[in-house]
């Protein structure tokens, strides 16, 4: 059995993270390719802010990274079966993903509303969403932030409930919103950035600010505390290289400050 011992984040032992993973050589990885910015496939190849991350954090780890698709509710389902060694998908961390995996914090980001450009309705906040039909990728975040805002503010304030209508990927709601399905997208803030810009002047961000701002992390089995520490070593090899910073600048993302890190331990 090897003995990992952590050297520093230039020296990581590649007997220790071939012996964490479960293919020798090998990293796995989970992820959803239907999200770009995050993740997405240029052609047949995977591509996209998640995907360089995963590529580079593997080289700095010694291993091979090899991507396994799947669709977002299936994600930690596919990591409690062992068919990938963690997900790396934009996945928010969220207490009640912590209960049953664990999470290292790689980014920061956030939500945005989109309509049509021509809309009258330009919603700029979720409170404004009441009576309105609102379209979202299933599984995310936001959609319970949504159903609380319908039933803890809408009700009350004698309005009509927000109609959230659930799509199986983002490309999916966008093109509901382009048919008229939904009257409002809501979408990571990155992935609206790049929604809108590919469309044209068809579809607008109407959200002037960030919204439900929120970590994103890897997702890992409790049941490997080794393969999860080898995996923040490797991040840590790669932000000391230089390259996470570019890669972030490059999308036009954040990294957590030390303050986020230390409010998901409180």
């Amino acid at each position: 059995m090897v003995k990992c011992v952590t050297l520093g984040v230039s020296l990581l032992s590649a007997a220790c993270a071939q012996a964490a993973v479960m293919t020798p050589g090998k990293l796995m990885v989970g992820s959803d390719l239907t999200f770009p910015p995050y993740e997405y496939l240029d052609g047949k190849t995977p591509a996209g802010f998640d995907i360089e991350f995963m590529n580079g954090v593997a080289k700095a780890m010694k291993l091979e990274p090899s991507y396994v698709d799947t669709r977002f509710t299936s994600l930690i389902p596919g990591l409690q079966a062992k068919r990938y060694d963690l997900i790396a998908s934009a996945l928010f961390i969220t207490p009640e993903r912590s209960k049953v995996i664990d999470m290292v914090p790689y980014l920061k980001t956030g939500e945005s509303l989109i309509t049509l450009a021509g809309s009258s309705f330009k919603p700029k906040k979720p409170e404004e969403l009441c009576g309105h039909k609102v379209g979202s990728m299933q599984g995310t975040y936001w959609l319970e932030k949504l159903h609380a805002l319908s039933t803890d503010y809408c009700a009350k304030q004698g309005l009509k409930p927000i109609a959230v209508s659930e799509y199986s990927t983002d490309p999916q709601t966008t093109q509901a919103l382009l048919s008229h399905a939904v009257e409002v997208q809501m979408t990571d803030a990155a992935v609206a950035s790049q929604v809108v810009e590919k469309m044209h002047g068809r579809l607008a961000v109407t959200s002037d600010t960030l919204l439900y701002p929120v970590l994103v992390g890897l997702g890992v089995s409790k049941s490997a505390p080794e393969f999860k520490q080898q995996l923040s070593d490797g991040i840590a090899a790669f932000k000391a290289s230089g390259e996470y910073t570019t890669l972030l600048q490059k999308y036009h993302l954040a990294e957590p400050g030390d303050a986020d890190i230390q409010a998901l331990k409180q």
